[in-house]
């Protein structure tokens, strides 16, 4: 083999041994092996996102049954407050536990701050205002400011497909939001409409910082740190805002803590963000869209919501939307 096509076979896979002489079965190993490791660790992370995708569906009417035993802020704080415990645990258990480097702190900040604080915060808050499914359904547009910041700030090609799902998308929320749907004079309620697309907002930087902006320390080592900060900004915040903490204590109240702190806060942003790390981002934020419909369909049939019409045309021109979008990206 030529030295040429030994440093080219380097630079393609870095684990590949670049020294000269090697034989067509060796190059052939070099090669294969990298590209192997990275399939398995691409397909445990779907396996991940998926679980996570699941019980994130269901976590929608658990935050809405916590609401009747705990204030949104307070919620919200106890979830990371938990989340950060168990993960320190665990960690410590395994003998893995180590500060962030000074790489992982942007990580650290926009996942703690974007996608823990103020995602979480703001869907609670308006679901006080708002039925869980509609909360899922608005949170989880992410998709609608992926793709357009791709192009703009990555440089990323798209085609006429996905502009024009992202023109649906943006047809379904203005469905949701249009004025003989909410009474636009209820500053209240149209505010807490509004928090949700901020909600959405604020993760799709999130997934945008997490695919183009790597850490050098793994999801896991950063989450609970992570939590750690979401938790350090809310306590406060819950305490300035609704006063000194508000559960009720009953079993009901600890129940629901149980599933939305170290279910579906410690494992679930876990497994998402480690998945966001090796997935595409426009598939994570797509993919993403089947926790609305998780959380619309157990919201209805759990907590008796009704399915209004510009619920389900809304719902429909998001999905729609998204589905022609994430087709065009795989093509």
């Amino acid at each position: 083999m030529s030295a040429s096509a030994i440093a080219v076979a380097h630079r393609t896979c870095p684990d590949f041994p670049a020294s000269a002489g090697l034989g067509p079965s060796r190059l052939a190993i070099g090669l294969v092996r990298p590209q192997l490791r990275f399939g398995r660790e691409r397909a445990s992370s779907t396996i991940l996102l998926g679980a996570a995708i699941l019980l994130w569906g269901a976590n929608w009417p658990v935050m809405k049954l916590s609401l009747g035993h705990v204030s949104p802020l307070w919620l919200s704080a106890s979830r990371f407050t938990t989340g950060a415990a168990c993960l320190f645990a665990w960690q410590a258990m395994r003998r893995e536990m180590q500060l962030p480097r000074r790489g992982d702190l942007p990580v650290v900040a926009s996942v703690g701050l974007l996608q823990m604080m103020l995602f979480t915060a703001l869907g609670a808050v308006a679901m006080t205002r708002l039925p869980a499914g509609r909360s899922a359904i608005l949170s989880y547009t992410t998709p609608i400011w992926v793709l357009p910041a791709v192009v703009l700030m990555f440089g990323e090609r798209i085609g006429r497909r996905q502009w024009a799902g992202i023109g649906l998308a943006g047809l379904g929320i203005l469905v949701l939001l249009n004025p003989y749907v909410i009474d636009w004079r209820d500053g209240q309620l149209l505010g807490a409409n509004a928090m949700l697309v901020a909600a959405s907002a604020a993760w799709a930087a999130c997934i945008l910082h997490l695919r183009y902006g790597r850490a050098p320390s793994s999801a896991i080592q950063l989450a609970p740190w992570q939590m750690l900060l979401a938790a350090a900004f809310l306590v406060p915040l819950a305490y300035a805002v609704e006063g000194p903490f508000t559960g009720d204590g009953t079993g009901a109240f600890w129940a629901c803590l149980g599933f939305v702190g170290p279910i579906a806060t410690a494992f679930c942003f876990c497994g998402v963000n480690a998945a966001s790390a090796l997935l595409p981002a426009n598939a994570t934020s797509t993919l993403m869209l089947a926790v609305p419909v998780i959380g619309l369909a157990l919201s209805t049939a759990t907590l008796n919501e009704t399915l209004g019409l510009d619920l389900i045309l809304g719902a429909l021109a998001i999905g729609l939307g998204i589905a022609a979008s994430a087709r065009q990206a795989r093509a």
